[in-house]
């Protein structure tokens, strides 16, 4: 994210979270922006049958939910992933600076255009029928496997169980030799 772009959180106050503390829930009123400072804040949604699809893996610098501007409630969960760090500022107050600021307001824009070229290539990702066609997706967009600590949000991020993904990993070490 810009660094101009956090400067609309300068003036914002503090907030803590513990891992696994809820930042929000799904049907709550917006009533603040946040900006990740530290740590990470994962958005997501519960399925009839219970599990979660994950929506967002909000890192420093990011903006979890930043539709949620123009929501009147939630319509994800977001919950700490790792003890985190993140700016909060009012709602109102974050519309006031954009309204004040014209090339700030742009630069949202072109942030929230991002934001949704990424969904839409999460579920054009998600809409591939095996592991191996989304994880080369994942990695032809991302570049590299992230860290082995990190693969199971990499499962979550393809839509695979963990143990689907650790087999397609095996299977492509095996064919390198």
């Amino acid at each position: 994210m810009s660094t101009r772009l956090s400067e609309l959180f300068e003036s914002a106050g503090a907030l803590h979270l513990e891992p696994r503390a809820p930042l929000f829930h799904a049907g709550d009123g917006v009533g603040a922006m946040y900006l990740v400072r530290a740590g990470r804040v994962v958005l997501q949604r519960a399925t009839r049958g219970g599990d979660h699809v994950v929506l967002q893996r909000a890192g420093p610098g990011a903006v979890p939910a930043e539709a949620s501007a123009y929501s009147p409630h939630y319509h994800c969960a977001a919950v700490a992933e790792s003890a985190a760090e993140l700016a909060v500022m009012p709602l109102e107050r974050f519309h006031d600076r954009l309204a004040e600021d014209a090339a700030l307001a742009a630069l949202w824009a072109r942030h929230l255009a991002h934001a949704v070229q990424q969904a839409r290539m999460r579920a054009e990702m998600r809409s591939l029928r095996g592991v191996a066609d989304r994880l080369e997706m994942w990695l032809d967009w991302h570049g590299a496997l992230p860290a082995r600590g990190r693969w199971q949000a990499l499962a979550d991020d393809l839509g695979v169980t963990r143990e689907a993904l650790y087999r397609e990993l095996a299977r492509r070490r095996r064919a390198a030799g």
